[in-house]
Parts: structure tokens; sequence; C-alpha cells
């Protein structure tokens, strides 16, 4: 079984009617648990009444909570989360929270060495000690580990040294068609959209660039190839943790050997699934993932 490990942000997403567990290290997590393999979130809570629900609802779900560090001084993290009329969520994060000065326990570190794919943001990189702890992890894998940048942009949380340096510690890079335009001007990357993720994947030694494009589709370009993909057509209720499915969804077709139009089209097709359903980690009919007895090495 591919073991892979989400870092960062765990917090709860306040919707206007509910609170549902999210953060997008975590919600990767997730998905490629339901996609078979084994996952395991890295993150911080606070000794609160949140952290107590999160790890009750991980364990529901059947996730390795012992990498999971528990703060006495800070609460649990949370967003307030509003949807405009086509379920696109808008995001809110109070400052000051556990994950903000995330801890590697001793479990999170005992598992550095079997780690197959790690997947890590910009959010959680908001605050030095979060960003100093994310930093010396990844450095600190086997070389063959999978580490997956989610370039996640949110409000101002990040600057081009931040993008820069987390680039540098990458072998993945996951954007969206915004976050392509974002990067684009900041770095002064020309030409068209394959262009430009061409300029991301050589400038910086990428294994793979993965562009979502919401309703457009996605694209996924490597060394070898450029495969496109026109998207799978659904109701959106939210579109909340469509990405962080999609990501973990290349991550585990990647870990496969599989060929990466398949990876392309089963990334596509649970992400739009994950937008019909409310919040991040709706439960996942296998119908929407690889074949489970392919998991296995």
């Amino acid at each position: 079984m591919f073991t892979v490990a989400g870092i960062g942000e765990l917090l709860w997403d306040v919707l206007p009617s509910e609170e549902k567990l999210g953060g997008a290290p975590i919600n990767f997590t997730y998905h490629a648990a339901a996609l078979g393999g084994e996952s395991i979130p890295i993150s911080s809570i606070g000794n609160d009444s949140r952290g107590e629900r999160a790890l009750d609802f991980l364990a529901a779900k059947q996730l390795d909570t012992r990498c999971i560090s528990i703060s006495d001084q800070l609460p649990t993290g949370f967003v307030t989360i509003e949807l405009d009329n086509a379920g696109v969520a808008h995001y809110h994060f109070p400052d000051h929270v556990a994950w903000d000065h995330l801890l590697i326990n001793q479990a999170a570190q005992s598992v550095t060495d079997r780690l197959d794919a790690v997947c890590f943001g910009t959010l959680a990189q908001r605050n030095r000690a979060s960003r100093t702890t994310i930093r010396h992890y990844l450095t600190g894998l086997p070389a063959a580990t999978k580490r997956v940048f989610d370039l996640n942009l949110r409000q101002d949380f990040y600057s081009r040294d931040l993008i820069e340096t987390s680039l540098e510690l990458c072998s993945i890079l996951k954007l969206n068609e915004d976050e392509l335009a974002t990067l684009a001007s900041m770095f002064g990357l020309s030409g068209n959209t394959q262009e430009q993720m061409n300029s991301l994947l050589r400038g910086h030694c990428l294994e793979l660039v993965i562009l979502t494009r919401g309703a457009g589709g996605s694209i996924l370009l490597s060394d070898e190839e450029c495969v496109s993909h026109p998207g799978t057509a659904t109701t959106v209720v939210d579109t909340i943790g469509a990405g962080d499915s999609f990501t973990a969804a290349v991550v585990i077709g990647l870990l496969l050997q599989r060929p990466l139009a398949e990876i392309n089209e089963t990334a596509s097709r649970l992400a739009a699934y994950v937008c019909s359903q409310s919040g991040a980690m709706p439960d996942i009919p296998q119908i929407y993932g690889y074949h489970s007895n392919d998991v296995k090495r």
C-alpha cells in the first residue's frame, strides 16, 4: 500500500448552516485514503471541543491521527466560508490558531522514511513557526518521496519568496488558472497556458505540473507529454475540497504508474463528484477511484 501525508492546516469550515472539517492537506489525505492509500494527516489542533471533534471525525474515517499534535495554548483552527450563487467558496481565516505553530511529534517524525508522497501548500506557511517546521520536514524526506506543492493561494497569505522556496522544495506543482495568472505576473511567464506551465516545469526541474480550470477542465504536463481533459459535467453544490480530491487522485495515479490520460480522467470525475456534494470530505463511492486491487504494491 502506498503511504502519503498532508502537512499543514487542519481546520473547521464554518458554513452558513454548519461546520465541516477541512484544510487542504487534510482533505488531500482523506481523498487519498478513499482511493486506497494509507494516508497520514500531519497538523496541530487545540485542546478544545473543535480539536476533539476533529480527532473523532478523522478516526471515524479510518485516518491515523497519531501525527496530529495537540496545543494547550492555541485553539483549533477554523475558517468562515461564504458561498456565491455558483457555489464557489470564499474564505476568511482568523489568526493565531494551532496550525500556525505546527509541531512535528514523534509519530510524524517516525513515518518519514516510508512516505511515498507528501502534500503541502502556502496557507500553513503564513506564520514563521509553521513555515520553518514544514520546510525542515520536507528537506528530511527520502529523495524518492514525491513532494506535492498545492499552491492554494488564500487572501494575502503568500509572497514571492514563499512561493519560490516552496517550488524549490517540490517535485510536483498543483495550481488553478487564477493561480497560474498570479505566477505569470509574479515571475514574468510569457506565452499561452501550456508555455507558462512548461516554464514552471523546466525552470524548477519538476516531475509534473497540474492545472485545474473548474468547468474548463484540466491539464497535466510532464517532460514527456501534455494531457488535457475537458472537464466532467456536474451540478455544483459547492467547490470545497474539489481541488484537493483532484490532487489526491493524481498522486495515487502516479504512484500506480497509470498513464496521464487515465489519471486526468479519474481525477476529473472524482472532483466533479465532490463538487456535487456538500463539504470537502463526502463519502466517496468506489466507482470514482482506481481499482482497489491495483493499489497494492
